[in-house]
């Protein structure tokens, strides 16, 4: 391949690989909500962070070993988007599209879900998805770094531009499901159709990766062990008292990186019911809303570096901690209509509450491990935030949620309320409310047990 164009090219692949995962990930609940499995948000979203413990690691393992790099995210491309396809078919064939009436009485299309539908069969479906989709995250990375090498590129320096389109293809894609619409006039973010859209770009990058360069197995001196793979070295760590404090609030506010991916759009979507917001942009836009995070996300980054110099650690986790708490308070203060500029507000403080954790944790750890476990720390790291973080964290939210909203509603729906009063039955508000004071309260005793690492070195 011709080195001037490999910057290209793997730009190419990291806007599919992140488009994939726009075209449902922060939709996905919209639809779950309307196909009546509400209540079971939490755990598809929980499930991510489940098979994020060992499937990169494992799938991380064969690409050392045994199969090139390019090669296994062909393959794992190619089964996520076989299956993720399945989740869409399926959807669509064995669901239906019903009229309701809206408080104008005007007509209107949601996808709501057939007495054929079964759980289980959508879910395994889904879950298959997922564990094949999760490790190619980590495998484009891979394909990558070994790309930029072999061109005599500096990784260090060349891929963070690169790596943005893929945030770009998340972004863009956001958008899409957002503005298309189906032959019943549904858009895709409240329908099945986000699931093809997913399924076939994976196909797509399934095929792209094989163009790609090759990424030689190490040999054999240099494979790494299975405890090595799994970050399982740096447990270690855990022996000194600051680390061991660290990857526990890693974990605690790890807790809150699925709850909005999961909520948010069924949040904003359910005021369609009210109709003080009925007619409103906002809640016929959800998508558009959630992704000004993203947005922030992308250009956040480029602040980190004079935050930590200024700031350090410490503060910096903790400026983190409390935008979590604005993230969340936002969301239960605003509306799609007058209150939109809330909404807003939230997303921007996401940037600041996902980057300041997840970037200057990372750099924290980086900085204060030996080079020996430094792989590891970080394996470390992602699997106590995106792993166990992310899974306890969505199925404590699902708890909330579900007892605040979707309790409330299917009571409600039983009495035969119309629609609109069933929606007003669940507390959105309430449990945005729970989720901010959860992360003031880690907030706080973090400022109070983690040591800053530059103070404590100065009294050395």
């Amino acid at each position: 391949m011709n080195n001037s164009h490999i910057s290209l090219r793997l730009i190419i692949m990291n806007f599919i690989e992140f488009a994939i995962w726009g075209a449902y990930l922060t939709s996905m609940g919209s639809f779950l909500a309307s196909a009546g499995l509400g209540p079971k948000i939490w755990l598809f979203f929980a499930s991510q962070g489940f098979v994020s413990i060992f499937m990169p690691a494992l799938t991380g393992i064969v690409a050392d070993k045994w199969i090139p790099a390019q090669k296994v995210l062909s393959l794992c491309q190619l089964l996520a988007g076989a299956f993720m396809l399945g989740v869409g078919f399926y959807a669509m064939s064995n669901g239906s599209f019903a009229p309701m009436t809206t408080h104008h009485g005007t007509e209107v299309i949601r996808y709501v879900a057939a007495p054929t539908f079964q759980f289980g069969v959508f879910y395994v479906l889904y879950l298959l998805s997922i564990a094949f989709f999760m490790p190619t995250i980590a495998l484009t990375n891979s394909v990558a770094y070994s790309a930029l090498e072999g061109a005599g590129k500096d990784p260090v320096k060349a891929f963070p531009p690169i790596r943005v389109f893929g945030t770009i293809g998340f972004i863009l894609m956001m958008l899409a499901v957002n503005f298309l619409t189906n032959g019943q006039g549904v858009q895709f973010q409240h329908s099945y159709e986000q699931f093809l859209v997913s399924g076939a770009l994976s196909l797509v990058l399934a095929a792209y990766a094989l163009t790609m360069p090759n990424c030689p197995c190490k040999p054999a001196g240099e494979n790494s062990s299975v405890a090595e793979a799994l970050g399982l070295n740096a447990f270690k760590l855990f022996k000194e008292k600051q680390f061991a404090i660290f990857f526990i609030f890693s974990m605690l506010l790890g807790a809150s990186l699925q709850v909005t991916n999961g909520y948010a759009n069924a949040f904003i979507t359910s005021f369609r019911h009210n109709p003080a917001f009925a007619d409103a942009w906002g809640t016929h836009n959800a998508n558009v809303i959630i992704s000004i995070g993203q947005v922030s996300e992308t250009l956040c980054i480029l602040l980190i570096p004079f935050f930590m110099k200024k700031f350090g650690i410490k503060k910096v986790m903790l400026i983190a901690m409390f935008a979590w708490v604005f993230r969340f308070g936002f969301f239960g203060l605003g509306n799609p209509g007058p209150g939109v500029w809330l909404f807003i507000l939230s997303g921007i403080v996401y940037g600041v509450a996902f980057d300041f954790f997840n970037i200057s944790g990372s750099l924290y750890v980086n900085e204060n491990t030996d080079k020996g476990i430094r792989s590891s720390a970080q394996g470390l790291f992602m699997l106590m935030t995106n792993g166990l973080g992310a899974s306890i964290g969505t199925w404590v939210a699902g708890k909330v949620v579900n007892a605040l909203v979707f309790a409330p509603q299917a009571e409600a729906a039983r009495n035969h309320l119309p629609p609109q009063e069933i929606a007003a039955a669940g507390n959105w508000s309430a449990a945005w409310y729970v989720f901010a004071a959860y992360a003031l309260v880690v907030g706080i005793l973090f400022a109070i047990l983690f040591k800053d690492p530059q103070k404590e070195a100065a009294k050395a």
